[in-house]
């Protein structure tokens, strides 16, 4: 391995000194040659991993893809061949291993599409490598997005949570006439994330298939026989991995939720919620579930299955969605047509993507329209209700403390989950 880093010095945490001076590298000025363009590596090459977040990537002119990442090798090298493809050539390097991307020193920034309870770890590692770092959404515990939002400002990096919905129009449309008082004082948001799937999932070992370098896939979570239904897209659904629906959608229809609220970098002030689980099976994340969210300013958000939308409702009417992405919806053509003026408020986000945004902003050095924190409160809202459902009773959080109020057993659902060795977030 070239470069000053190696494997045994990452795990040590010989990262944090390498973390890359706070200015614009040379090669980012230059002419549109590979040479002078943002270099990024792509860590996991998954379904959306491919479909979306390469995909993107290869649209934009000022991006240059490297290496692609994977314990998948059979995805791995499908990144590589669309890679290539696109560039003419059979340069583009192959790994199955993420700290080999974090040790190249021609690697300006990483994309992660792992699962989740990769996302914070490996984002550390970039952080603390000197990368900056776009990150698929959320985060596997409160207390992990506290300490990731450490790192990333310690380390003065770039850091975009990677959803698309800031820059959709019709949430931002939805925002802005909820922000601008187009129906009057906010009371209540009804929010509908989808259903859990309808099988309970095979827990049954199986072989481990020869492309997949399982002990990799499973890192920090806890050793577990193999199976199908534990890997790709279905670890959602398995709380040693991820938080369910409610964390998967969560985190797109809360952000908006509290985006409209003035409250991105805050939350609710009480969570309560009931749900269902599966009693046989590999899935243990919440099957059905009805949470009720209140916020320090009056107004009541409830979130229950069903086809993912958002309700805004007002004093003088309502607007929302039914679908994802959907038109928007009002209780008046007066509303639905509302011209936003000059100088009222207008969301920040760009309307060419997330991807796009990261780019601009790893040359501007400025936050991403979905910064760390952000990204953090919104996945924390999620978590709140996961929490809220096991444990069965109405809960107090403090949005400004992060903790919930004199109540142990649902701060200690918060922390840091212990991570298998060799890995470690220390």
């Amino acid at each position: 391995m070239t470069g000053r880093f190696t494997r045994r010095g990452l795990l040590k945490g010989g990262l944090a000194a390498a973390s890359a001076p706070y200015f614009v590298p040379a090669r980012l000025l230059g002419a549109d040659a590979p040479s002078n363009k943002i270099t990024v590596g792509f860590i996991g090459t998954g379904s959306h991993g491919i479909g979306h977040n390469l995909k993107r990537y290869l649209e934009q002119a000022d991006a240059r893809v490297l290496v692609v990442c994977d314990v998948d090798s059979l995805r791995m090298q499908q990144a590589k061949q669309i890679v290539d493809a696109k560039y003419g050539n059979s340069d583009c390097a192959m790994t199955k291993d993420f700290r080999e991307v974090l040790a190249r020193k021609d690697i300006d920034a990483v994309m992660i599409s792992t699962p989740d309870h990769w996302h914070t770890l490996i984002s550390v590692l970039a952080v603390r490598a000197g990368k900056d770092v776009q990150c698929e959404k959320p985060t596997y515990t409160i207390d992990e997005g506290k300490i990731l939002i450490r790192e990333v400002r310690k380390h003065q990096r770039v850091f975009q949570t990677s959803t698309e919905d800031r820059s959709l129009g019709h949430y931002r449309r939805m925002i802005e006439l909820v922000r601008n008082g187009r129906i009057g004082k906010l009371q209540k948001i009804e929010v509908v994330l989808p259903k859990h799937p309808d099988k309970p999932g095979d827990p049954t070992p199986q072989p481990v298939p020869p492309e997949l370098d399982y002990d990799m896939w499973l890192g920090p979570a806890l050793e577990a026989s193999y199976t199908k239904d534990r890997v790709h897209y279905t670890f959602r659904w398995i709380e040693d991995y991820s938080g369910g629906v409610i964390c998967d959608w969560g985190t797109h229809l809360f952000d908006t939720a509290q985006y409209a609220m003035d409250l991105e970098r805050s939350g609710p002030v009480e969570i309560e919620g009931t749900g269902t689980y599966w009693n046989e099976g590999l899935f243990n994340t919440v099957k059905d579930y009805d949470v009720t969210y209140r916020y320090a300013n009056g107004v009541v958000m409830t979130c229950r299955p069903g086809n993912p939308s958002i309700k805004f409702i007002g004093t003088d009417g309502w607007v929302g969605n039914v679908g994802w992405d959907q038109p928007v919806q009002a209780s008046s053509p007066e509303i639905l047509n509302a011209r936003i003026g000059p100088e009222e408020f207008h969301v920040t986000a760009n309307p060419a993507g997330e991807h796009r945004d990261f780019l601009d902003c790893v040359k501007s050095r400025k936050d991403p329209y979905f910064p760390v924190d952000i990204g953090h409160r919104v996945s924390t809202t999620c978590h709140l209700a996961n929490i809220a459902i096991k444990l069965g009773r109405k809960l107090r959080w403090d949005p400004q403390a992060e903790a919930f109020v004199n109540d142990e057993e649902a701060n200690a659902m918060c922390r840091v989950r212990e991570m298998r060795k060799p890995w470690s977030l220390a």
